[in-house]
């Protein structure tokens, strides 16, 4: 699971980070309000944890912004302010949890655990299909102009990343924390080579390719312009 954490704090930032980290999660840690805004609009995270009063846009804000974009992530609120009228301030501005500091660690994870567990329980989407690539995420299988496709299981977790964001780049360091669970580096070459290898399997052999090299950006799975 990937958090992003906006903490200015830098004890609290690197705390919160390692903490974490340890619990088996893979943070993210940004320091002011406007890195933060930008990695929640641009990259993917299970759950924002955000400190209220931030540098540059405060967190009540980027809440309010995050949803006006229609950004879903569930979102916890941390702040020193423990008055009723600023918990129901967080609450209304978007948020899903409100956090007082200080706290003990155990319950932050314990809130960010289940608040995980909510979003999971939403319906879940069955199939995912762009063109005559169709995949069934109950059943495991994946289908191109109705020819079974067999995948690895990274392969499927990487064709999944790609579906669900179809139409959007993704940078090799997102496909990285997302698949990998890594940081990229970029003396590998592990993201171009299972691209490559997928793409083999969903493409050769079909008129329309669907997954596309953006030279210096990263990968995308979308039809060619016409």
């Amino acid at each position: 699971m990937r958090l992003l954490i906006v903490e200015d704090e830098v004890k609290t930032g690197d705390y919160l980070q390692q903490g974490f980290r340890e619990a088996g999660f893979n943070p993210v840690l940004a320091r002011n309000g406007l890195d933060g805004y930008h990695l929640a609009l641009t990259e993917h995270f299970d759950l924002l944890i955000l400190d209220v009063m931030l540098p540059d846009l405060d967190g009540l804000t980027m809440v309010k912004s995050l949803r006006q974009h229609g950004q879903l992530t569930p979102i916890l609120l941390l702040s020193a302010k423990d008055g009723v009228d600023d918990r129901v301030r967080g609450l209304e501005s978007g948020a899903d949890d409100y956090l007082i500091k200080p706290f003990a660690f155990t319950e932050l994870l314990a809130r960010v655990r289940t608040l995980l567990r909510r979003g999971q329980s939403a319906p879940a989407v069955e199939i995912l299909q762009i063109a005559d690539l169709q995949m069934d995420l109950l059943k495991r299988r994946v289908n191109r102009g109705g020819e079974k496709i067999t995948l690895t299981q990274k392969e499927f977790a990487l064709l999944e990343l790609l579906l669900r964001r179809q139409g959007e780049v993704l940078p090799r360091s997102l496909i990285a924390s997302q698949i990998w669970d890594m940081n990229f580096d970029s003396d590998t070459n592990v993201i171009d080579v299972a691209v490559k290898r997928l793409r083999a399997k969903v493409d050769d052999g079909f008129a329309v390719k669907l997954i596309h090299t953006v030279r210096g950006m990263g990968y995308t799975l979308d039809l060619p312009d016409a």
